[in-house]
């Protein structure tokens, strides 16, 4: 039996009696995605945490560091989840997760192994490779588990494996490194994710597709490709939305792959303080930011479409001041005073655009969808965003040696601007949405 609770008649859900409550099976299916995303995270991130031993034994520049932890990651990372997403679609979504954790597991590995630039490129994107089959079938996954007005809440818990998984990373990452070496973190905390993988067969259960959903939205047709790819292109809202996320992402992954380095090289923060201190930013400016965001897009989205979109473009709003304070602060703990808030802010995208994305199409254009979600949003902000922060720190380092990370910081303020703008017309695009097909607007 895939789940423990059964969907509502069709003439209920379209009376408003509210959806069915998820049983215990869908928590213990929620609470595996979640571990496995917080690895996922904690293998991407180790290269941000360790990047300065690394940069001690191996000689990258913060360009060439930009590059591995971006462009290069990022390419596979996104291109490679448009055929995984499909073969998801069309086949078992929790065996195609459990395949990509193993193989980004041991390309965690074999990064500790590498020996020059090349080796550890190719390793890195492998890591990307693995990691593209890991979220799409895991945003559809629960979409079956947990039934419309309590998805946001769902995906909210689940989007908290990233704040985690950089605690995570920085605690036993940066630990495992200041006793050992930078190389057996990557060793350790790789093989933990190839056990992961083997629980993942062992616990998730593939559920239904569209079994939670009213009977108008589900189809016996299986959208192709193409039809699916159509589909998200032609909505205004989903590329707004995509777009919207992908900016901002261009700050957060910015800011994340360097903001160990930025506060270790220039703000004096050694690795010990790190694996404490940065590891409770983490893990408190992140995964409150993704529990509080869940319950809000579930409140406020009952009332208006229009939420998906306000509540990121507000929170933006009130990071910008809190950004240029970690940025600017004399001293590496008031910049990471800073930081928390920054992140608690920074993250309230994240939730709301993968519910909208999720509660927007079919049942069974769900994983292909939030393929191309983060095909869009990763390749601009993944591949982007920290191949620009490394790349405009090699440019001003000729005029500020000592402080050229923090210029390249500052300049990232540009992209909150640009997205909340997108995010603001998302939501004119929802509200008129909304009046096309008689859903209450704000």
């Amino acid at each position: 039996m895939a789940t423990e609770q059964s969907p509502a008649p069709a003439g209920l859900q379209a009376h408003g009696i509210p959806s069915p409550v998820p049983g215990k099976r869908a928590w213990i299916v929620l609470g595996m995605l979640c571990f496995v995303y917080v690895l996922n995270f904690l293998d991407r991130q180790l290269l941000a945490i360790l990047s300065k031993p690394i940069q001690d034994s191996l000689h990258f520049s913060d360009g060439q560091l930009g590059l591995i932890g971006g462009f290069y990651f990022a390419v596979f990372y996104t291109f490679i989840s448009i055929p995984v997403g499909y073969l998801a679609d069309k086949t078992s979504r929790s065996k195609v997760l459990a395949l990509a954790c193993a193989v980004w597991s041991a390309a965690t590995m074999s990064c500790g192994l590498a020996a020059n630039y090349l080796q550890f490129a190719i390793a890195r994107m492998t890591v990307g490779f693995g990691e593209a089959g890991g979220v799409p079938p895991s945003y559809a996954i629960i979409s079956d588990y947990f039934p419309p007005g309590r998805r946001g809440l769902a995906l909210g818990i689940y989007n908290v494996g990233p704040g985690i998984g950089a605690a995570l990373g920085v605690a036993f990452g940066a630990t495992i490194a200041a006793a050992f070496s930078w190389r057996d973190a990557f060793i350790v905390l790789g093989g933990v994710g190839l056990l992961a993988a083997f629980a993942v067969l062992a616990i998730v259960r593939e559920p239904p597709r569209g079994g939670l959903d009213p009977v108008s939205t589900r189809t016996a047709k299986k959208s192709s490709f193409k039809e699916t790819f159509v589909m998200f292109f032609s909505r205004k809202s989903l590329v707004l939305a995509a777009l919207g996320a992908g900016v901002t992402q261009l700050i957060t992954y910015g800011m994340g792959n360097f903001a160990v380095l930025f506060l270790m090289r220039e703000k004096g923060m050694t690795l010990q303080d790190v694996a404490v201190w940065y590891a409770l930013v983490a893990l408190f400016g992140m995964t409150v930011s993704m529990v509080v965001t869940g319950r809000l897009v579930d409140h406020f989205a009952r009332r208006s479409k229009a939420a998906y979109a306000l509540l990121p473009a507000i929170s933006l709003i009130i990071a910008i001041p809190l950004y240029i304070g970690f940025v600017w602060a004399p001293s590496w703990s008031m910049s990471c005073l800073f930081l928390v808030f920054t992140m608690f802010f920074n993250y309230f995208y994240l939730s709301s655009t993968v519910t909208l994305v999720q509660q927007e199409v079919r049942p069974d254009q769900r994983v292909m969808s939030g393929a191309l979600l983060l095909l869009v949003m990763n390749f601009l902000g993944l591949g982007l965003g920290p191949t620009y922060v490394g790349e405009a720190s090699d440019f001003f380092h000729a005029w500020s040696p000592d402080h050229s990370l923090q210029l390249s910081l500052y300049t990232c303020v540009v992209f909150y601007v640009v997205a909340i703008v997108i995010f603001l017309k998302l939501a004119g695009v929802l509200r008129r949405e909304s009046r096309e097909t008689g859903v209450k607007a704000a």
